[in-house]
């Protein structure tokens, strides 16, 4: 049983990017699909896929290649915000990634959202993971 399913989302994505899979399939829950439509909507991923089973439910992801160098485009996932130790970030203090070319996901009041749109809403909340 897996305590932190960001996590194990997170970690299937990375081994399925590095061992170059065209597909990864991952359980669903509801934050991983909200984690999912930001990585679709900012560019990270082809596209993706929510398959309803009589238990919890899968979500597939097609994973996005550069199509010259076959790079993935996702270069790095940092899980930020663990079971043990929660990270929370206000509007003044809200992260920017590489200098403003990745994006941080955070679960705010509003609910799950990149770091730029939180900055637009004027709400903070716990930074979840950065991504590259």
């Amino acid at each position: 049983m897996v305590t932190d399913s960001i996590s194990d989302y997170l970690t299937r994505m990375r081994n399925a990017l590095g061992a170059k899979h065209k597909v990864v399939e991952i359980p669903a829950s509801n934050i991983k699909t909200e984690i999912t439509k930001i990585l679709m909507d900012q560019g990270y991923i082809l596209n993706y896929k929510l398959i309803e089973d009589n238990k919890q439910g899968i979500i597939k992801i097609a994973l996005k290649y550069n199509s010259k160098t076959k790079q993935p485009a996702i270069n790095n996932l940092t899980r930020i915000s663990k079971p043990g130790l929660r990270q929370y970030s206000g509007v003044e203090t809200m992260p920017r990634v590489l200098n403003g070319l990745g994006i941080a996901i955070l679960s705010t009041s509003r609910g799950v959202i990149t770091n730029k749109e939180a900055k637009k809403q004027n709400v903070g909340g716990e930074v979840l993971c950065y991504v590259d």
